[in-house]
Parts: structure tokens; sequence; C-alpha cells
């Protein structure tokens, strides 16, 4: 058996298991690629929120960053929770000649800043540019453009940066409310921005979706996938993990999204129905 594609995961850690890195390393090898990480901060989280954030220092970033593209035949690299506007630079500087995923984190589903205007500024700057698609959902996007327009509009501005753009659309569904088709938009720059619907799953137990979709994306995108092949094997693989988080009750808020293997789930499932 030949090696699999390598994908780099940098971001932080999620203490609930839930986003982060935990979420990037369970994704990408079970869509069939080896998953090396770099660790940017060290969080205190669950699904209530974030409670505290360690940055780790840009001289112990960049020793890991050089540790695994100096030894791995890295394919793709996927960008979550960076931070500060020194780890953007890290980043950008580090990896502009790869296949590059970003997921602009900047504010946690419970609100929490996990980054600032400097940090924004930073991505706009000096890392976009350089990307190969970000994938920022709606409020990412309003901060990144630094506008509050309809989906289109901002997903044209953000691809005027230089990389191809998916905004995610799915709404966070709360009980009672109607299931809604989500609608993402696809842009290439100097292209139209162009709707991916997909049927959205009634779950509170979402935590963790925006990680994992983006680091779907990099896997397929490692396995040579064309792009808008990749967004919607990524939107259909996450839309699998809701369906069987649907069924759990963990934590006090909003639950994790599934990281078992799906061959896990299914034999999960056979044995729950037998």
């Amino acid at each position: 058996m030949s090696a699999p594609p390598v994908v780099l995961a940098v971001g932080g850690t999620d203490s609930g298991g839930a986003a982060g890195l935990a979420a990037d390393l369970a994704t990408i090898g079970h869509l069939g690629c080896h998953a090396a990480c770099a660790v940017t901060a060290v969080t205190a989280q669950d699904t209530t929120g974030v409670h505290a954030v360690h940055q780790v220092p840009p001289a112990v970033l960049a020793a890991q960053l050089d540790a695994v593209l100096g030894d791995l035949p890295v394919s793709a690299v996927k960008t979550g929770m960076l931070g500060s506007p020194e780890a953007v630079r890290l980043v950008a500087e580090s990896t502009r000649h790869l296949l590059l995923v970003v997921d602009p984190v900047l504010v946690a589903t419970s609100g929490a800043v996990l980054g600032d205007d400097a940090v924004r500024r930073a991505y706009r700057e000096d890392l976009l540019p350089f990307a190969t698609v970000a994938t920022p959902n709606l409020a990412e996007a309003r901060a990144l453009a630094a506008s509050d327009t309809d989906a289109s509009d901002l997903i044209s501005r953000l691809a005027d940066l230089g990389c191809a753009v998916v905004l995610t659309g799915g709404p966070e569904w709360r009980p009672g409310r109607a299931v809604a088709t989500c609608t993402d938009w696809l842009c290439e720059p100097g292209g139209t921005p162009v709707p991916l619907r997909h049927p959205a799953v009634p779950t509170t137990a979402d935590h963790g979706t925006g990680c994992t979709y983006a680091s779907a994306l990099a896997a397929r995108l490692a396995h040579g996938a064309p792009l808008a092949a990749a967004a919607a094997d990524a939107a259909a693989y996450v839309a699998s993990r809701l369906a069987t988080s649907s069924t759990w009750d963990l934590g006090r808020g909003r639950g994790p999204v599934a990281h078992l293997a799906p061959s896990t789930c299914h034999r999960i499932h056979q044995e729950e129905t037998a």
C-alpha cells in the first residue's frame, strides 16, 4: 500500500474534544490522509464555551511547522484558530507554496473572541492572498470584509483578496425550528458566486462542524479532487457526522459533532438495532 497524502492541521486544542485539532485529526484520518499537527493555542473549552486560552509562543509554533514541513511530504495545510498576528504571518511564510485551506476562526459559537482586529488584518493582508481556499461562516465573512452585506456580495469581496472562498451557510438549529436547506456559496477569484445547496440536519450536537468541514475539504483536495467536488464531499461528510451526533446527549451546551469513524458508527447502529 502506498503512503497516504499528508495533511497538516494548524490550530488550537479543544479540551472537550469537539472542535479544533481534535476535529481536524479525526476527520483527516477518516478521509484517508495522514494527519500531522502544529498547536497554536491550548484552550480550556467545553460545550458551553471557551474558558481560558494559552497562546503558544511564536518560536514554538515555528519549530513545530519546521519539524513537520522538513520531514513529511505535506500535500495540504488546514488552519483553524491562529489567535495572533504573529501566528498568522508564521503560517503564511511557511505554507504559501502549499495547498492551503484557511478556516478563519475569529469568534467561537459561544461568543468568545479568538481573533481581534489585528488578527483580522493579518488574515486579509498576509494569509488569504496566498491561500487556496478560505471557509468562513457568515459572521467570520462579515468580520473579514468589514461589511454586513449579503452572502453573495461578501464572498465576492473576499475572493478579490486572491483565494477561492466557500462561505458555509449552516444555520444554528434550535428545537422548534423547521428543518431548512443549507446553502453554501463558492466563489473563485474573478468568478461568480455559485450556491451549493444541501440538506440541513436538525441537531444541537454541532460543536465542531466548521473545523470538521474545513478539514474534510483539505483532505479531499489532498486526494486530488476539484474544488467544487471537494466542497460537496465535505458538506456530505459533515451531514453524515451530524446525523450520528443528533442521537447523542453529551455536555450541557451544544454537543460535539460525531467524530467516530464511519465504520464504527455503522457497527454501533447495527448493535443497537439488533
